[in-house]
């Protein structure tokens, strides 16, 4: 079997919880950015949030963005790693009930804890993150299926393995493959602690000849290290051939040849951005895929992306995705 998409990223279980200001500044989480936590921290900030009703989901940054690319309609791979848990066994089912392949049925787990992501939602809409990388944290080449990568349209990098330097090897070691095999080259830069922290990881996923780069505009500038938009696109569009710049209800840029497309962005009232980045990556890659321009890919991911940002949750049921689909056909057969 062929495949639009394959990816490889963390496989992480979403717990997310609605607090307020007071609440996220009790429990000592950084606003808006992901920070790794350890057992102990996770269990301290449990104690935080005890009385909150939590939302249970798979997550896994990469693992939204093929999760989404299926509900479209699109054939997708994700290779990641869990534990033989309980969550573990969620996280295999759900990518498997939305039909994406993974190595996850190829080989056994093994004994420990399946990572897990807090995700804090102020009313502001914005996400804090506190990950337990658990399994996921010693993700290395075994995860690859090679004849699997050389069949794919695209072979996407999860930003946030740049964390982990197996998990980094293995990114690096496909990257090479689907290059060899001539597959189109794709990564995001995830998060801005990611590029403090992390950045020779993730110039090693850009490299010299990435097709596609997903970022927002602040990780663009924390990248850059410069705030004028118009120097950000200047020196991002040499990243990669195209650059998809995401700039939350301004919608996006679009970079490629020099040439810069801004694309609007649907008008809704956001309550929670978990997950948007994810969405807008794979609903983007699903279309590219599919014999649209970027422009239209680049329309289409605006529109799921803003779905997803006005409900809690990061993903969207299957019904939501058909009917954005729809309107999509509608839209560029008229």
């Amino acid at each position: 079997m062929s495949y639009h998409l394959y990816a490889i990223g963390n496989a992480l279980v979403d717990t997310e919880y609605e607090v307020t200001e007071a609440q996220l500044q009790a429990a000592g989480v950084e606003k808006r950015h992901m920070t790794l936590i350890d057992t102990a921290r996770r269990a301290d900030l449990l104690k935080h949030v005890q009385h909150v009703k939590p939302h249970r989901t798979g997550g896994g940054s990469a693992g939204n963005t093929v999760v989404a690319l299926a509900q479209l309609g699109g054939k997708a791979f994700y290779s990641c790693r869990v534990a033989d848990d309980e969550l573990g066994d969620f996280y295999t089912k759900d990518l498997l009930s939305h039909g994406v392949a993974t190595n996850l049925t190829h080989t056994k787990p093994p004994v420990g804890q399946t990572g897990s992501c807090m995700v804090m939602v102020t009313p502001d809409a914005e996400r804090s993150m506190s990950t337990f990388l658990g399994a996921t944290a010693d993700i290395d080449e075994t995860a690859l299926h090679p004849h699997d990568i050389v069949k794919a349209r695209v072979y996407y990098m999860e930003g946030y393995l740049a964390a982990s330097p197996t998990g980094l090897a293995a990114a690096i070691k496909g990257r090479a493959i689907a290059a060899q095999a001539g597959v189109k080259l794709a990564t995001t830069l995830s998060d801005m602690s990611m590029i403090n922290f992390c950045r020779p990881g993730l110039d090693a996923m850009v490299g010299t000849d990435l097709d596609f780069l997903f970022c927002n505009e602040e990780e663009a500038q924390v990248w850059c290290g410069i705030t004028d938009l118009a120097q950000i696109c200047q020196q991002l569009g040499q990243q990669a051939q195209t650059v998809c710049l995401t700039r939350s209800a301004k919608g996006c840029l679009v970079l490629e040849a020099g040439k810069v497309t801004e694309v609007p962005a649907a008008k809704v009232k956001a309550i929670d951005t978990n997950g948007a980045g994810d969405m807008f990556a794979g609903a983007f890659l699903y279309a590219m895929t599919h014999g649209h321009s970027h422009a239209q890919a680049a329309w289409l991911a605006n529109q799921a992306a803003s779905r997803v940002v006005a409900q809690y949750g990061n993903r969207l049921s299957q019904e939501t995705m058909n009917t954005i689909k729809a309107d999509f056909s509608i839209i560029n057969n008229q």
